[in-house]
């Protein structure tokens, strides 16, 4: 079946797979957010993004083969109500980005600066800080060789805008500079985008947007 990235609560993952990744977006609490798991194809091996919420769904997600790592995009509380109990389950070692990891009550084993490598398997991911939604959230970047880049933006990057700043102009022209100088002017239009809540994306359709964005200041 043709991959959608249209997932809802207590509904079944939807999987985009490409030739070296498998990539199961599955919808959890509390906020609607989605969850990413990522297997290396090649090893088996496997990394979670956002144990948001739903211990129990995500477990089933990774099955008994666990997960060497879990990413928290970012300190906001509804991206790791899962966190413990999954870490504690699986052993999977944590990474966050260091700017926000004192935010995250489960302790960061690895703490992650703008242009590192994440490992796992044979697969590299590449992390982007972006500041404005929160001090330290991290994109993750994923460079198929095989074909477009893909993109986890937490809550960052959503169809039809950057993520929330509440109001504060300096906060949204920090993200939106962030997001456009280190995501749209490093990537092409293909690359497909994975948020944190809701649909996907891809950055040739918001590309057009930025200047309304800007403009409205959200």
């Amino acid at each position: 079946m043709t991959y959608s990235g249209a997932v809802k609560l207590d509904g079944p993952a939807d999987v985009h797979e490409l030739t070296d990744l498998m990539i199961s977006k599955v919808a959890v609490g509390p906020m609607n957010n989605n969850a990413y798991l990522l297997r290396c194809r090649a090893t088996g091996e496997q990394l979670l993004i956002d144990a948001a919420n739903d211990a129990a769904t995500l477990l089933t997600l990774i099955g008994d083969d666990g997960i060497t790592s879990v990413v928290t995009t970012h300190r906001h509380g509804d991206h790791w109500q899962a966190l413990a109990e999954i870490v504690a389950a699986t052993g999977a070692v944590t990474y966050a980005g260091r700017y926000d990891a004192e935010g995250i009550p489960v302790p960061t084993g690895v703490l992650v600066e703008d242009g590192d490598t994440i490992r796992f398997g044979r697969v590299e991911l590449t992390a982007r800080r972006l500041v404005g939604h929160t001090p330290g959230s991290i994109a993750l970047v994923y460079d198929d060789p095989h074909g477009h880049p893909h993109l986890f933006t937490g809550d960052c990057l959503f169809p039809g805008g950057v993520g929330n700043t509440h109001q504060d102009p300096e906060a949204f022209a920090s993200l939106i500079d962030d997001v456009e100088t280190k995501l749209f002017d490093r990537l092409p239009d293909e690359t497909w985008v994975y948020p944190g809540h809701g649909d996907d994306t891809t950055l040739g359709a918001e590309r057009p947007q930025l200047p309304a964005w800007r403009e409205r200041g959200w």
